[in-house]
């Protein structure tokens, strides 16, 4: 197979006209422009934490605690434009998620093989 001969078998399923549904879409949106530029920025910065910790842990390399913050640190500044982006506020995203993992999680996080001894000690 060609690569064109694959582009046409793997546009077959896409129509074209997803610029039409962004321009529709982004009619809602505050800042169009931040939003992209947050959901791209943020892209690459997750990348440049994941990258920083699997050099670590696969090639050896000494943690660079400074390097992850300030990554991290990008990575928040990105979230933050995506939600001022959007008009939502830091504190509720932040709140919301609280209130997911305490949900999910009423007495914090087990692994099921603690959930499991724990029910064999009530057994016993």
């Amino acid at each position: 197979m060609t690569g064109d001969e694959y582009r046409d078998l793997a546009m077959r399923t896409y129509d074209g006209k997803a610029g039409e549904r962004l321009k529709e879409a982004m009619q809602d949106i505050r800042d169009p422009g931040g939003l992209l530029n947050g959901c791209l920025g943020l892209s690459g910065e997750t990348g440049e934490v994941v990258d920083a910790i699997k050099k670590v842990l696969f090639h050896g390399k000494e943690r660079d605690d400074q390097e992850i913050k300030k990554e991290l640190g990008d990575v928040l500044w990105y979230v933050a434009l995506i939600a001022d982006s959007l008009g939502y506020s830091m504190d509720e995203i932040m709140e919301q998620n609280i209130d997911k993992l305490k949900k999910r999680y009423p007495e914090g996080f087990r692994t099921v093989k603690e959930r499991e001894q724990e029910g064999q000690k009530d057994n016993a």
